[in-house]
């Protein structure tokens, strides 16, 4: 993809890529920032973290798909749970086995050790809550029985 000063892009497809015409789509910040529902600095501070890396026309940035599905992973990876350089770990296996096969590998490591997590913390939940239990009950039995024998 190339900017050209008239403010055209030209766009250099090579035809064994496996990707069609449709996908060559450039977003602008604003265009991003609005589809994944994220401000504009949330998507530059990605860019300085280097999980995006748009083409730069002067000041204004300009996001391939590339960067597009970059950042679709990232709020996956946001919502469940991971963070930057956990993404930034999985993401970037993309380039580096064009199988998929070590990047999946990967994302299930992850996938397992954060479940494992969330069930402790659902454990602890569990026990803080039944503890929370008993100590409402025990107050209720004694303003209970206080309010029997007249003391306030």
């Amino acid at each position: 993809m190339e900017l050209v000063p008239d403010g055209q892009t030209r766009l250099y497809v090579n035809v064994n890529f496996p990707y069609s015409l449709a996908m060559a789509k450039i977003f602008s910040i604003t265009d991003l920032a609005r589809e994944f529902e994220v401000t504009t600095r949330t998507i530059r501070y990605y860019e300085d973290k280097g999980l995006l890396t748009p083409v730069r026309d002067g000041q204004r940035r300009v996001y391939g798909p590339r960067d597009h599905v970059r950042l679709r992973l990232i709020m996956r990876g946001k919502r469940l749970g991971f963070s930057l350089d956990e993404i930034r770990e999985m993401i970037d296996l993309y380039d580096v086995d064009a199988t998929e096969i070590s990047q999946l590998n990967k994302f299930l490591e992850k996938i397992r050790g954060r479940q494992r997590a969330l069930r402790r913390h659902q454990a602890d939940i569990a026990e803080t809550l039944n503890e929370l239990d008993l100590r409402e009950t025990e107050c209720v039995n004694l303003l209970a029985d206080k309010s029997r024998t007249g003391v306030h």
